[in-house]
């Protein structure tokens, strides 16, 4: 079967899986929207990767597309680094828990717990707090369900997953989002009353430090539409370098034996972009570890001629730097899933690289019709298609933004339907 052709079909089975929503959220635009519901929103995860700090300001810019009315509380895991900064001028409304007794004021006020999106139901014991305190209703919106453990979430063993089973079988709705955790869930018995593919909420982060971009453009010569960027990424984040965290052996060992065949094709198509177009590319990070990554395995191992088209970011940037850089981009490519979410939520094509230890978070690109844009590393007949794909991509500006442009109208078409089910559980 023609793969173009079975991805567009995915992507429309997917929406299906929603037809219910979109009448729902036909009939919602014209009913007046319930003021002052209060929310409370888990999520902010961590501040060392970009992603993570994306989904925030993602789900905070859909409720305040589609809910303007509601009032937010955040409950965080952290917002330091600068990302509270971020955060209050983006939305200067919201509310931010820092002490017990915030939160406990939170528990009495709000009406609705929304887990944000993350690699899994990050914050599961926070949610059963919530029900078993409260007895009110609760949401999870945009996660991965993981099988067996990934590079960010502990080992999934089978008391862990009936655990988890249970707290979503309790939820209003669960937005999966990848089909792959959906059906994983369906096949291990959840109950959820609405279970359905709902895109990560980084999606819609738009978050913007444009004179820092700008500033940084400038002082490399990188001009608007003429340059791609470039994501590292090694098979299992080693936080023992940035966080206090023991040095774990085995992942190190893991990264190693396979660090040159997961950046061989990146590289590859470095050369190939330098040598086919005019365009420069940029190599930047997604979290903190990857400057050093993108040093040794993309830059440092180019031919002195190529290099000299090659900008290598040295240090690590907050996701308003990175998503107004990304805009003015021509395309990014890479081992790494947010930056490309936060590219095609704005429009930019964006081309993915996975392997087994990032879970199943990277088939959302086939669910919203980007599956010629995904490769599987781990999978040998997938390797010498990726070179091919970035020079299109930088070859072909137009067709590649018609192309990210349908997946970015897929994506906001179930942000609108994943809101009106939100309505009806808070009405």
């Amino acid at each position: 079967m023609n793969k173009n052709l079975f991805n567009r079909r995915d992507a429309l089975a997917m929406l299906g899986l929603a037809t219910a929503g979109a009448a729902m959220a036909a009939d919602d635009s014209a009913a007046p929207t319930n003021a002052k519901k209060k929310i409370l929103l888990r999520s902010s995860w961590q501040t060392v990767n970009i992603g993570d700090i994306a989904h925030t300001p993602g789900v905070l810019q859909i409720l305040r597309t589609h809910m303007p009315d509601a009032e937010i509380t955040l409950w965080p895991s952290r917002v330091d680094n600068g990302v509270e900064e971020l955060l209050r001028a983006e939305f200067p409304k919201l509310k931010i828990i820092k002490t017990a007794d915030q939160r406990k004021q939170a528990f009495e006020e709000c009406e609705f717990l929304l887990h944000g999106s993350g690699p899994s139901l990050v914050a599961q014991k926070d949610v059963i707090r919530w029900r078993d305190e409260t007895q009110k209703p609760y949401g999870v919106y945009g996660i991965t369900l993981p099988s067996k453990g990934s590079a960010s979430t502990k080992p999934t063993t089978e008391p862990a997953m009936a655990k988890t089973i249970e707290v979503l079988s309790g939820a209003e709705f669960v937005f999966f989002r990848d089909s792959h955790s959906l059906a994983l869930a369906k096949e291990k018995g959840c109950q959820s009353k609405i279970m359905e593919f709902g895109p990560d909420g980084a999606f819609a982060c738009d978050l913007r430090e444009p004179e820092k971009a700008n500033a940084f453009l400038k002082a490399n010569d990188l001009q608007p539409g003429k340059f791609l960027c470039c994501i590292p990424r090694l098979r299992y984040t080693p936080y023992w370098t940035i966080k206090d965290r023991p040095f774990d052996e085995v992942k190190h060992a893991r990264n190693e034996a396979m660090k040159e065949h997961d950046h061989a094709q990146l590289r590859r198509a470095i050369v190939e972009v330098v040598k086919t177009t005019d365009l420069k590319v940029l190599v930047c990070p997604e979290d903190q570890t990857q400057m050093k990554v993108g040093k040794e395995m993309l830059v440092d191992p180019l031919p002195a001629e190529i290099r000299e088209r090659v900008v290598w970011r040295p240090n690590y940037w907050l996701t308003g730097e990175a998503v107004s850089t990304y805009v003015q981009s021509a395309g990014l490519f890479g081992n790494e899933m947010h930056s490309p979410i936060m590219c095609i939520g704005h429009g930019i094509p964006a081309i993915v690289c996975r392997w087994a230890e990032q879970t199943s978070k990277g088939y959302m690109w086939e669910d919203i019709g980007l599956g010629q844009w995904l490769f599987d590393l781990d999978n040998p007949a997938d390797m010498p298609k990726i070179v091919p794909a970035v020079r299109e991509m930088a070859q072909n500006p137009d067709q590649a933004k018609q192309r990210a442009a349908a997946a970015r109208k897929v994506v906001e078409q179930r942000q609108a339907e994943t809101m009106a089910v939100l309505k009806r559980s808070l009405a």
